[in-house]
């Protein structure tokens, strides 16, 4: 009878999920199978039908016996062994002991304290097997659960080609995208001219433009290769996905990725330069932002280059930027040091451009030789940072260095300078930065203007 109902209970649990562990259909029908037949054996071993209870004990071992073969050599029962190791020595006891009651009353009367012995060390090793059996399972849930995983990236990889194929058309929207813009920021610098018309800040109007169009042309023509390049790529990419060839439309994936890394890069290059003239074309907010100084020297004296060399196709110079790499970011008018910057590079263009000339008049043999050249400087100090501009002009003669930061004071002839743009400059670093801006020349050699700003 006790073999009955470890059997039942043991069919019960088998039937049962086992964390994320469960058994098939088919498995589950024998299992209610077998628990319908042990509780046919059970009612059985209650009929005191002497013939009916010898084929239940009879039918009791054959199932439990069952039970134990099945669950010990089926792979997908493996997960319940520990079950059975817990339950198996009490139902070999249990036989054991209804056995020999059996066939000898008087012998079982007298082992029945050893009988009852070893059935408690059944059940001792029961509990201890259901602890082991419990970290079993959970070691069986963990690894479910990696299954699992392994299962949910192997649906992921699946889904590559249908993402591949949403990116190229994702990609060609955002090259579009990018181009459009690009247009847009030409056609919104166009605009910015009429209002620097009205600024005398800007007097350098032209060569400005000038500078920017030929700057903002470089990454522009970037652009366009790059984007006929990766329309090219993805036409490919897509036909790789139709062939169903994965690895090679990845590779294809990472090239055009590699593209649109470079238009991103050229693209924010122009970007930042019209993102400069807007700043200057709007009104000055009195605003300090951190600022790159070195990043503002380098391209402020590339505007005033190509400015002039596009005002004037016969002006040639040579230009150089000293850069400190320690220099650090500083709070400044992004919009009033960009035009103190301007305006004394493009002084310095003309000065050493004025000494050529002169030289070419006074028929000097130094003038086929002379090169015009401006150098930029940045240097960090202990409390400050420090920018030069120096040219190899034919010098300010000292008797009115002390007065050029005068307004309306100019060295240059009528008509070419207004006498505001150095008194602007002086205004800027000293009231609007609290520094200094002073001047350094030797007449005949060099005129190098020095802005000094405190970091704080």
């Amino acid at each position: 009878m006790e073999l009955s109902i470890i059997s039942l209970i043991l069919l019960y649990y088998l039937k049962r999920p086992m964390g994320l562990i469960t058994v098939s259909q088919d498995w589950n029908r024998l299992f209610t199978s077998g628990m319908i037949a042990a509780a046919v054996i059970l009612f059985l071993n209650y009929s005191q039908i002497t013939f009916l209870e010898t084929i239940a004990f009879f039918a009791s071992i054959l199932l439990g016996g069952l039970i134990v073969y099945l669950v010990i050599k089926n792979p997908e029962l493996h997960h319940r062994k520990g079950m059975i190791y817990a339950w198996l020595p009490i139902m070999v006891i249990s036989v054991i002991s209804d056995v020999i009651y059996k066939l000898s009353p008087t012998f079982y009367d007298q082992w029945e304290n050893y009988i009852e012995v070893s059935e408690f060390f059944a059940f001792a090793w029961a509990i201890v097997m259901w602890f082991n059996n419990s970290k079993q399972r959970r070691a069986l849930e963990a690894e479910k659960l990696k299954a699992l995983q392994r299962e949910e990236k192997y649906k992921l990889t699946e889904s590559i080609k249908e993402q591949l194929e949403k990116q190229v058309i994702e990609r060609t929207a955002e090259l579009t995208a990018q181009k459009n813009n690009l247009e847009k920021a030409l056609h919104d610098l166009k605009a910015t001219q009429d209002q620097l018309v009205h600024a005398e800040k800007m007097a350098s109007l032209g060569e400005l433009t000038a500078g920017i169009a030929h700057e903002i042309q470089n990454p522009l023509n970037f652009v366009n290769n790059f984007s006929e390049v990766s329309n090219e790529l993805l036409a490919e990419l897509k036909e790789e996905l139709e062939k169903g060839n994965t690895a090679e439309a990845l590779e294809l994936a990472v090239d055009v990725s590699s593209n649109l890394e470079k238009i991103s890069h050229h693209g924010k290059r122009a970007e930042s330069i019209v993102k400069g003239m807007l700043q200057h074309s709007r009104t000055n907010t009195g605003e300090k932002v951190e600022t790159d100084l070195n990043q503002l020297a380098d391209e402020y004296l590339r505007l005033s280059y190509h400015g002039l060399r596009a005002k004037d196709k016969s002006f040639t110079a040579d230009f150089k930027l000293q850069a400190d790499p320690n220099l650090p970011k500083i709070p400044v008018i992004h919009q009033d040091i960009g035009r103190v910057l301007l305006n004394l590079i493009n002084n310095g263009f003309y000065a050493a451009a004025e000494k050529k000339h002169q030289l070419k008049e006074a028929n000097d043999p130094l003038a086929d030789s002379f090169i015009p050249k401006v150098t930029v400087e940045t240097k960090a100090l202990k409390n400050s940072v420090e920018i030069s501009i120096e040219d190899n002009g034919p010098g300010i003669p000292a008797e009115i260095q002390s007065k050029i930061f005068q307004p309306f004071f100019t060295t240059k002839p009528t008509g070419k300078g207004t006498g505001l743009g150095l008194s602007m400059s002086y205004e800027i670093i000293t009231k609007g930065h609290g520094g200094k801006l002073s001047v350094s020349s030797k007449p005949g050699l060099f005129t190098k203007f020095i802005i000094t700003i405190p970091q704080v």
